[in-house]
């Protein structure tokens, strides 16, 4: 099993119908074939701790069979749209992935 962890921070500036287009587009990398399982959230509103990073705006946590199945879903024709739909719309991201 591979665990693709995403965290997005979108740009300040980003109008409502900007959220919501990636909101929108963020949902169709659950119906990526390789995908097993696909979790899209927000910033829990648990307490402030030091080890708390909470300041990004979503994040997914999408789990694969193997590394095959994560070459396919990084290849797969809905997450390149995905990116191309949608990377003008973040500051940053970062990913952990773990087996």
């Amino acid at each position: 099993m591979l665990v693709h962890t995403v965290f997005f921070w979108l740009k300040a500036d980003l109008s409502n119908a900007l959220k919501e287009k990636f909101a929108k587009n963020v949902k169709t990398l659950g119906d990526i074939f390789s995908v097993e399982s696909f979790h899209l959230g927000t910033p829990a509103p648990t307490p402030k701790r030091p080890v708390v990073e909470d300041s990004y705006d979503y994040a997914i946590t999408v789990i694969l069979k193997d590394m095959d199945a994560h070459n396919e879903y990084q290849a797969d024709p809905i997450h390149l749209a995905f990116v191309d739909k949608c990377k003008d719309l973040w500051e940053r991201v970062v990913i952990y992935d773990a087996d």
